[in-house]
């Protein structure tokens, strides 16, 4: 594939993405958005990654996917990497954890947080709730996450909802 065929799968993702920015009132309406925006998400990056042989190079293109996408009226939806072995690759808005195994990361509840992520990916995705600190916070707040596999990688991605 060439560069021009990734950044068209890459554009083809981010419209899906941005056409989840219509008006949102319900935590089933914010669940929506957010299996659609990683399934788009997912399916766009596996395509664009494919043919790429070196993991960093796939990383940093992940990485660089990410970062700068937010979503959901409010702007607060943002998406996360990891591998399967819960170690982050990607995050937008926690760069910190980036290169961290989190496979012993419990929150609040002592729920093993990025663990349960990564079991739903395998499954081929699904919800998982938790609680993380939302950016700009310092308390963990209630979220529901959505995580699929990134296809053809031994990697996942997903974003969440913060519940009240």
């Amino acid at each position: 594939m060439k560069i021009t065929g990734r950044i068209l799968i890459l554009i083809c993702a981010m419209l899906q993405i941005i056409g989840c920015q219509q008006k949102v009132e319900t935590v089933s309406s914010y669940q929506e958005i957010a299996k659609i925006t990683v399934h788009n998400a997912a399916v766009g990056l596996g395509a664009v990654i494919q043919n790429m042989d070196l993991i960093l190079d796939q990383i940093k293109l992940m990485e660089e996917f990410i970062t700068p996408i937010r979503f959901y009226p409010d702007e607060t939806g943002y998406f996360y990497i990891y591998n399967y072995d819960c170690v982050n690759v990607a995050h937008a808005t926690q760069k910190d954890l980036q290169g961290k195994d989190l496979t012993n990361f419990q929150d609040e509840n002592g729920k093993y947080v990025i663990q349960e992520l990564s079991a739903a990916a395998q499954k081929g995705g699904g919800y998982v709730e938790y609680y993380w600190v939302k950016p700009g916070e310092t308390k963990e707040s209630r979220k529901l996450g959505y995580v699929e596999p990134i296809p053809g990688t031994e990697f996942f991605i997903g974003t969440g909802v913060y519940l009240k």
